[in-house]
């Protein structure tokens, strides 16, 4: 697949990737590599995941990351319920525990979780194990093996080897490092918020019929707030949500009482929404937007 296709085929699905992007996903597919995806909360790196596997048509299995997470939750778990009424069933004909004890360990009392449910797909699946770096280093170590030889270890049955390779893109929003020997076995790309240009694609490909000057004032606006000292930037999506509203209004500009209006769509905690008031309020600061 060169680029051009992918570059279509992600913006048919309401993705817009820069080259980097696009270099690396089709390297990742090219040598059945992961992809470790570090970069700001919101700059569309869940996303592109979601995005990749509507335009593969591939099915999309999701693994959120969490602190204690663990292979239980990750891998699999035995169905203890059932394992005990089956033997419950079987000491009421009499069986002894080894006769019931061999049956307990197979496929009927298994349950499959995501990392499982993807090697086992007949189909490729696309994998996202999203925010790796809130999970513990021991997690990260058992992602190893399914990592780079595509089977996982079940101590009751054996080895399980991958039925197909899915196509795995994990996210950071780099809230802790991440060890060498999971970077060793992945590609990297960098995610960034969308540059002015880019981003304006964006905001024109879900609002065909926006008005120009109103989505250059949005994409500077919101470019100016991202460079501020926040707890919070605002992400691609909540920009676009943001772009909806001002769509719905009918507005034709931004002037700093609209922008006052609406900036809860965009800001998310109360020292962020004082600190930007107080910069709407400053012409310096504000009144360069208006003349885009």
């Amino acid at each position: 697949m060169n680029l051009p296709e992918l570059h279509q085929g992600l913006k048919q699905q309401r993705y817009i990737a820069d080259e980097r992007t696009l270099q690396a996903l089709r390297y990742s597919m090219l040598l059945n590599k992961p992809i470790l995806i570090e970069g700001p909360a919101g700059a569309g790196k869940t996303e592109l995941a979601k995005a990749l596997s509507r335009f593969l048509g591939r099915k999309l299995i999701r693994l959120q990351c969490y602190e204690g997470i663990d292979e239980a939750k990750a891998l699999y778990e035995w169905n203890y319920q059932k394992q005990l009424l089956y033997i419950h069933a079987q000491n009421a004909d009499r069986k002894s525990w080894s006769a019931a004890g061999r049956n307990i360990y197979t496929e009927e009392f298994l349950l499959t979780r995501p990392l499982l449910q993807a090697i086992r797909q007949t189909n490729p699946a696309v994998l996202l194990i999203d925010e790796i770096d809130k999970s513990d280093e021991e997690f990260e170590s058992f992602l190893l093996e399914v990592l780079s030889d595509w089977q996982v270890s079940i101590p009751e049955i054996g080895t399980v080897g991958a039925t197909s390779i899915p196509s795995v893109l994990l996210t950071s929003n780099s809230t802790r490092n991440l060890g060498n020997a999971l970077r060793r076995r992945c590609l990297y790309l960098y995610l960034d918020y969308p540059d002015m240009e880019r981003e304006l694609d964006i905001l024109r490909l879900y609002f065909p019929s926006l008005n120009e000057t109103l989505g250059r004032r949005i994409t500077a606006f919101v470019r100016k707030i991202r460079v501020e000292k926040l707890k919070k930037h605002p992400s691609i999506s909540e920009v676009i949500d943001w772009a909806a509203a001002l769509n719905c209004m009918e507005a034709e500009t931004l002037t700093a009482g609209l922008v006052q209006e609406t900036l809860n769509i965009l800001i998310k905690h109360n020292e962020d929404w004082q600190k930007i008031t107080a910069k709407i309020q400053d012409k310096d600061w504000f009144g360069g937007i208006s003349d885009l």
